[in-house]
């Protein structure tokens, strides 16, 4: 299982939310680009990037600190925030991003999945925010009616890299990831799944690897907090 370490991105600052809560943002670093090479040092084999800001605005808007990490290291990162049309994909993949992540389009332009899925094979990823099991959409701003299993049954044979399924009421509450919902969504489609909101602790972390289900898991506040040591974290994770 893949651990990703997430940086999100609000007014260029390394920031974590409350639930998605964009007034409830605690500031970890104001250097993104040093942040990421921290982790990549540490030894992490991917990494996770967010635009807040452009979830909430439908465009780009963390562009200048997504380069700065991107010119920094050189392990393969993915981004989510604000990519909601083919060009804004094409700019990021030749930017250097490894995998752009589509949410709000997802839900709102399943066409566009489907074809970006096409022309870029392994480098589109579709990310699934819910709350209590339906979808949120810009920013977590909206909740839709859709339930996250059959959002991603849409995509079932699009061809994309990962689900990237994120609890919305678990996000940097640090109390757990919903396992339940994540190896629900893992048994229901063939696509791989990437669990997201609420790991806490190394524990967190072995219960997810040991479903056998599970691709990836994406950990912030526990990283910055330090109640994750990411060493450790990987070590344990490889072995």
């Amino acid at each position: 299982m893949i651990l990703f370490p997430a940086i999100d991105l609000k007014d260029g600052a390394c920031v974590r939310l409350l639930r998605g809560d964009m007034a409830r943002a605690t500031v970890f670093g104001t250097d993104p680009a040093a942040q990421a090479a921290s982790f990549a040092q540490a030894g992490a084999t991917w990494l996770h990037l967010v635009d807040l800001n452009g979830a909430f605005a439908g465009t780009p808007v963390n562009a200048a600190a997504v380069e700065a990490i991107l010119a920094r290291i050189t392990i393969p990162c993915q981004l989510g925030g604000g990519i909601r049309d083919m060009a804004t994909i094409e700019t990021w993949l030749d930017r250097g991003l490894a995998r752009v992540i589509l949410g709000t389009a997802a839900v709102e332009d399943p066409a566009l999945v489907q074809r970006a899925a096409r022309v870029f094979p392994g480098r589109i990823a579709v990310g699934i925010d819910a709350r209590a099991g339906r979808v949120a959409t810009r920013g977590w701003a909206e909740t839709t009616d859709i339930m996250a299993t059959d959002l991603a049954r849409r995509f079932e044979d699009a061809g994309v890299a990962a689900l990237i399924y994120t609890d919305i009421d678990r996000d940097g509450a640090m109390g757990g990831p919903n396992i339940a919902a994540t190896v629900a969504l893992a048994g229901a489609v063939g696509i791989p799944v990437i669990a997201s909101g609420g790991v806490a602790a190394m524990a967190d972390l072995l219960a997810l690897r040991d479903t056998g289900v599970i691709a990836g898991a994406i950990s912030g506040r526990a990283l910055y907090d330090g109640t994750i040591d990411l060493e450790t974290a990987l070590r344990a994770l490889r072995e």
